[in-house]
């Protein structure tokens, strides 16, 4: 019924697989699911549909948002890059879809809660879901990990060159991993990609390779990579021994017989969690695309997503207002004479997080040329075509100086000075960091239909060939409990985790609590994934970066 074949795949039971985990299991054949079934053609047509209008409406939305503006096309060029960087990055959330769908419906499947077929269709549906309702704030916070003199020249061919490269390098990855049948992780890869791309730039720029990268954030990322799974691991253990302790009915602590379905409360609470895990998903890995998009756009539209032309008027005039203020704080507690450019003192602050005296009167002086320019034009949406660019490039070059002061206590301001400055940086973001419906809806296109493709080698992997034995019910509703709440609280606080390693080393846990055992040869498999992709993405990514450097 759904696109499980429409990639080639052979990674269901009983048939050859290139995948590095082989199996050894030795359950019975009859408590397998039937993963083997053929989509039908009303399927296939639907499907290919749905990618069409999507890709359609993609590309109505950016006709419709040029014309608005009265853009003038010279050249197609920039357009035809455009496209191509568009098309990558919708290519890199349908692989995320296809390569993660085995997190939510793994454990569905293998306990007779959900036909395969309609397992996955729920999960792309609540995948497409969550894209649609998610905040934004996990797509900026991977931003944040990439240099920002890139971000600042993204329209130029080093901007381009730094999108195409780690795009394709965690497609590339993700790809690999998935005809292996491992269940690597997307975030992990899309990250190693970033800082390839960060290290590559600063080397070539004759600097040491670790300025080329936010190492804070990283590092902040790489905790919530690290920790993620060490939490599915444990708390999907205790939640097994909890209902162990406290549920007393042994048929849930064994393999499904046949195809009988779970107790009607433990199948309402495995299908809960499914569609928690799936919208989870969607609302967490849906972001990342949706970041590199807006960079994008912002690369070759400034007029039209540089900066957000929805504010209204009255709201950028008390933007202005903020920034004078603000002005007037940092003033109060530096009194200097301030620098005629003071974007060269605050780009090389950025970079290399070293304080200077200069750096507080070049914030303030540069906070208030953004309220004179925000002020003299009366609105954002009446910002010419030839400023937009610098008024964004000055407005995030202000936000992150902001954020880095803040982060290393530099100034020691008081509390009055300090909320002000909070606030300008708070009315920044709101006018550069927005994402049109229109990338959502493409995104979560994207990401919905790519779960419904290729997803039986990763089912496989974690339904078959973590434990040694079949996954029981409790193990499925303990790994998918605590999968959902862990990407749910990440996605919160803005942090980009693996729903790959929260699911796999959830059920991992349940295995270990129930007396299973595990295969040491997929979990071995599994760790080797973990440990290669961050060095692996890097250097591809970097390698690939400047390559297209030379190319463009």
């Amino acid at each position: 019924m759904i696109m499980g074949d429409i990639l080639p795949d052979t990674g269901c039971s009983g048939m050859a697989t290139p995948s590095l985990t082989a199996s050894t299991h030795t359950s019975s054949v009859d408590t397998q699911p039937r993963l083997d079934k053929k989509p039908g053609l009303v399927t296939v047509i639907i499907f290919f549909a749905v990618l069409a209008m999507g890709l359609l409406f993609t590309a109505y939305s950016l006709m419709h948002d040029m014309h608005e503006l009265g853009t003038v096309v010279t050249t197609w060029t920039p357009f035809l890059l455009l496209g191509v960087a568009l098309l990558i990055a919708l290519g890199f959330e349908f692989v995320n879809g296809f390569h993660d769908t085995a997190n939510a419906v793994a454990t569905v499947i293998y306990t007779n809660s959900l036909p395969p077929q309609f397992a996955v269709v729920w999960s792309g549906f609540f995948n497409f879901l969550g894209v649609l309702l998610s905040s934004g704030a996990v797509a900026f916070g991977i931003i944040a990990l990439l240099p920002v003199e890139l971000i600042l020249q993204v329209g130029s061919s080093a901007g381009f060159a730094m999108i195409f490269a780690l795009l394709i390098a965690a497609i590339l990855w993700n790809l690999g991993t998935w005809w292996l049948g491992l269940p690597a992780s997307s975030s992990h890869t899309l990250i190693g990609s970033i800082i390839g791309v960060g290290v590559a730039n600063a080397l070539m720029h004759g600097r040491d390779g670790t300025s080329g990268v936010d190492w804070s954030q990283a590092i902040k990322i790489g905790y919530a990579l690290l920790l993620s799974p060490l939490i599915g691991f444990a708390f999907a253990a205790l939640l097994v021994l909890a209902l162990r302790a406290f549920v007393k009915n042994r048929a849930l602590y064994k393999a499904p017989k046949g195809n009988t379905p779970p107790p009607w409360w433990i199948r309402g609470m495995l299908i809960l969690t499914c569609t928690g895990v799936s919208f989870a998903h969607g609302s967490n890995d849906g972001q990342k695309g949706m970041g590199l998009i807006m960079l994008i756009l912002v690369g070759t539209l400034p007029m039209a997503y540089a900066l957000n032309r929805a504010m209204p008027a009255e709201q950028s005039l008390q933007f202005a207002a903020v920034a004078e203020v603000t002005q007037v704080a940092l003033m109060k507690s530096a009194p200097q004479a301030l620098p005629g450019d003071p974007r060269p003192i605050l780009s090389t602050y950025v970079r290399t997080k070293d304080a200077t005296p200069e750096l507080i009167p070049a914030l303030a002086a540069l906070a208030g040329q953004i309220g004179d320019e925000v002020k003299g034009y009366g609105s954002l949406a009446k910002v010419p075509a030839e400023a937009v660019g610098n008024v964004r490039n000055d407005m995030y070059l202000t936000s992150e100086t902001i954020r880095l002061m803040d982060k290393a206590k530099v100034g020691n301001f008081d509390a009055d000075t300090q909320g002000k400055l909070q606030l300008f940086k708070q009315q920044i973001d709101n006018s550069t960091r927005f994402i049109p419906l229109w990338v959502k809806i493409a995104v979560a296109i994207a990401l919905g239909l790519g779960t419904m493709v290729g997803w039986k080698r990763i089912v496989v992997t974690v339904g078959e060939k973590i434990g040694k034995t079949h996954l029981t019910y409790a193990q499925g509703a303990s790994a998918e409990t605590v999968a959902m709440l862990t990407i749910g609280a990440a996605d919160m606080f803005g942090l980009p985790v693996s729903t790959t390693h929260v699911l796999s080393s959830g059920v991992a846990g349940t295995m270990v609590a129930n007396g299973g055992g595990l295969q040491m040869k997929t979990i071995r498999n599994l760790l080797m994934a973990w440990v290669l992709t961050l060095p692996a993405a890097i250097l591809l990514s970097g390698s690939l970066y400047w390559l297209f450097t030379k190319l463009f």
